[in-house]
């Protein structure tokens, strides 16, 4: 204060500060000012009135049973003065405790490792000689099991190394450290030490933790090294470049009004390296992931959280992902239905808009499956109370009935907070079903549901239960973002273990409901933690209606499909304002050729209400996913049993392709199919195509592998079908509903190939069947499919 007075600067000035590429309002005081901006939890690990504690020696250890105690050697940092630069040191510390008797200086505390799979294992560390009581993991989808097959050899002084099919890993005594290897003795990763610094200065603190000055409580820091060009996936649905390495990312739920900025709708604290491994951070603590932003040789993971435990996972990335779903979940199928069209904008306000909307799909020949009221339905816009405004619904009922007559189920928006003025805002205060402040009132002027309270979330099926009975489909579980970080909730928790939680919570609730109605697996949602990928599905927010909001939209996707989701949409041509009709002509093909298809955003949305030319375009792209919807449909069913994305990333695919990991604007939908969006006014780009040959899907023309510029076909975008692919067609029909699925057309895409392969899965039987086409004499082989359906050529 005093120094901004010397300035001349007002102390109550707010400055806009630029700080890791994202605009932060701050106070004279240094904090942020606007209210869940993500939390960087690295300043913490800089701060000098802090304790450290580093990471020194195995003091204890049962190697049968995995299990030991660490010492953790106790540090300061200081500064020291050379060449007119201030560096930093650690030095040892003396604890200065009283009564210092009742303290102990270098502590030894709890380390534990466990074998889960020969693919995955775990490792838990504590901060303190208080061990919690283990409760039920929210996060995890079952007990993690125990495997026997690794071996273990030791040297008593120096290591203790654990070897598996996959790969091993090492536990170094003095100074304590962790190697990773993978089969062939590659090192994949290490911890850092304190030694490992080449100098005097601390460059790199090595694995630690901290007890703040500021209040006792602890945060611990594992700190592994990386390796030169090393790249890292994953995080969430991040809008950034895809490899985060050279990145700081905050894992903290944020509405980022977007997907143009560092801020997610769904971080989540897992990631996975191109050399073979990948984390999986179990915490929903804010953590801040530094992956050499700071230091090129490491990575810095900075969790909130005072304890560790971590999933490690070798492989290559297919095999990470089904591990790490195997931990947390795999996606459950959702319905045949929700991957047709879904049709809206913010907002449709009345039966008669809906009925409309209905008459005008089917006039139109658009095939479609949903029609989605967005914020309007109620008596008042954006007040949600669980009903349909009766002076624009004359009869709901009647309407959803009628709707599902003609092949459509209807969608329904809503929200987690009440203002003063919702009609349930005062009956939510007095059942005490509320996120509470500091003292047990309100920390914000919305009400936000508790649901971590029993409660709450019974009050809340109930509304939702008596909608879903009626007939309605889906719900939109909108927002979420913005649980209180300084509440208290039922759990016993504040929010800095809750905010990120909250999502999961919020999509469990509204997935169960739905689930225990009408049998389905079927939500649409904004945020998600890990665990939420059980509760499919997830859209990926308010993109500008821009070149940057689409390329956003796709990195997003991407990277959330790396981080163990496999069903994801967004606002085909963007959210925020009318669409320019060139862009949403460019947008359509990437929107239908993801797994869930929808048309939201700031009117018009509707085809028809652009011209003929429009309503052709979007007629094409559409009836080109219902067409390959037995594609989608087998696609989809290997995603839930093998925890891929349907929108994946080329690598997913082709790990051994070096160029595959630099793709960030091309992707894979499902296995065999590789689309190209076109950004910019253009009816051709260049494109990247791993090695062998690739069949263009509108025009027949054969690619090599390699770089290549390809003009689009009619859709405007690229479409490419793997050499030795056979993908399964069926009739059009304007309603999933109406798809006939004893006749299947199966389509053969081979160059070089002697034998195509595909997948197909009937909605009757929902089990995978593999194809086989010889190329010669176009033999078909498939088993499992006699008496379902005829497959022909």
């Amino acid at each position: 204060m005093k120094f901004m007075r010397l300035l001349g600067v007002s102390a109550m000035v707010l400055t806009c500060l630029a700080f890791e590429g994202k605009a932060q309002l701050q106070t004279n005081s240094g904090l942020p000012y606007l209210m869940n901006i993500a939390k960087d939890m690295s300043t913490d690990f800089g701060d000098f009135t802090n304790i450290f504690f580093f990471a020194d020696e195995l003091s204890t250890f049962d190697a049968a049973k995995g299990d030991g105690t660490v010492t953790w050697r106790r540090y300061d940092l200081a500064t020291r003065q050379a060449f007119n630069t201030n560096t930093v040191v650690a030095r040892p510390l003396r604890m200065l405790d009283f009564p210092g008797r009742a303290y102990i200086n270098n502590p030894a505390l709890k380390f534990k490792l466990d074998f889960v799979t020969p693919r995955t294992l775990r490792i838990r560390m504590l901060t303190s000689p208080v061990e919690l009581k283990e409760e039920p993991s929210l996060m995890l989808a079952k007990e993690p099991g125990k495997d026997n097959s690794w071996k273990v050899t030791r040297d008593d002084s120096v290591m203790v190394k654990y070897t598996g099919s996959f790969g091993s890993i090492t536990i170094e005594k003095r100074p304590w450290r962790i190697l990773l290897h993978d089969a062939q003795g590659r090192e994949l990763t290490r911890t850092q030490r304190l030694k490992d610094n080449d100098s005097t200065q601390v460059k790199i603190l090595p694995f630690n933790f901290i007890k703040r000055g500021s209040d006792n409580s602890r945060s611990i820091n594992p700190v592994f090294a990386l390796a030169p060009n090393e790249k890292i996936f994953g995080c969430g649905e991040s809008f950034t470049s895809l490899n985060k390495a050279g990145q700081k990312v905050n894992l903290f739920v944020t509405d980022p009004q977007g997907p143009e900025t560092d801020q997610m709708y769904k971080p989540i604290p897992f990631f996975m390296s191109d050399r073979g491994y990948g984390v999986f951070m179990h915490t929903s603590a804010p953590v801040t992931c530094d992956f050499g932003a700071t230091n090129i040789n490491a990575t810095k993971l900075f969790l909130g959280d005072e304890n560790l435990d971590i999933f490690l996972f070798l492989g290559d990335p297919k095999d990470i992902l089904n591990e790490y779903t195997e931990i947390v979940g795999k996606a459950q199928m959702p319905p045949l239905w929700s991957f047709g069209t879904w049709m809206s904008r913010i907002t449709y306000f009345s039966e008669k808009e809906g009925y409309d909307v209905a008459s005008n799909i089917r006039k139109n020949k658009i095939p479609a499956d949903v029609i989605h009221f967005d914020t309007g339905w109620f008596e008042t816009d954006w007040q949600c109370d669980y009903e349909f405004a009766p002076s624009r619904f004359t009869n709901p009922k009647k309407m959803l009935d009628d709707f599902a007559k003609d092949g459509f189920r209807v969608s329904l928006w809503q929200l987690p907070y009440f203002t003063p003025k919702n009609r349930y805002f005062n009956e939510l205060i007095e059942k005490d079903l509320f996120v509470k402040g500091d003292k047990g009132g309100m920390p914000y002027e919305d009400v936000v549901l508790d649901f971590s309270n029993p409660k709450t979330v019974a009050w809340y099926q109930e509304k939702l239960g008596n909608l879903i009975k009626m007939g309605v489909g889906a719900i939109k579980v909108d927002f979420g973002e913005a649980a209180p970080f300084e509440g208290q909730y039922a759990s016993g928790k504040t929010g800095f273990y809750e905010h990120n939680l909250y999502p999961l919570r919020y999509n469990k609730a509204v997935a169960d409901v739905t689930k225990e109605v009408h049998g389905e697996n079927i939500i649409w949602a904004r945020s998600a933690w890990a665990g939420s990928q059980r509760y499919p599905l997830h859209w990926g927010g308010d993109a500008a209606n821009t070149n940057y909001g689409m390329l956003g939209s796709l990195r997003g996707g991407l990277s959330f499909g790396l981080s163990g989701f496999s069903f994801w949409s967004h606002d085909i041509g963007g959210f925020v304002v009318s669409t320019p009709e060139e862009l949403y002509r460019r947008w359509l093909p990437f929107g239908f050729l993801t797994s869930h298809s929808r048309a939201h955003g700031a009117p018009p949305t509707e085809p028809w209400l652009y011209n003929e030319g429009f309503v052709k375009a979007f007629r094409e792209s559409a009836e080109l996913k219902y067409k390959l919807m037995p594609y989608v449909y087998a696609q989809a069913k290997e995603c839930t049993e093998k925890g891929l994305p349907m929108v994946r990333a080329l690598f997913v695919e082709f790990p051994q392709d070096k160029g595959a990991w630099l793709v960030e604007d091309e992707y894979m939908f499902g296995s065999q199919i590789l689309v190209a969006p076109i950004f910019e006014s253009s009816n051709q780009r260049n494109v990247y195509l791993p090695a062998g040959k690739w069949i263009d899907y509108q025009t027949g023309k054969v690619y090599n592998g390699g770089y290549q510029t390809i003009t689009a076909g009619a859709i405007p975008a690229i479409i490419l079908v793997r050499d030795g692919s056979v993908i399964p067609h069926i009739g059009l029909a304007q309603s999933t509903s109406l798809l006939d699925w004893s006749k299947l057309t199966l389509k053969l895409y081979a160059a070089d190939a002697s034998e195509a392969t595909g997948l197909v899965c009937l909605p009757t039987d929902n089990q995978l069947h593999s194809v086989k086409v010889s190329v010669k004499d176009k033999k078909i082989t498939a088993t499992g499919l006699e008496g379902k359906t005829t497959l022909k050529l």
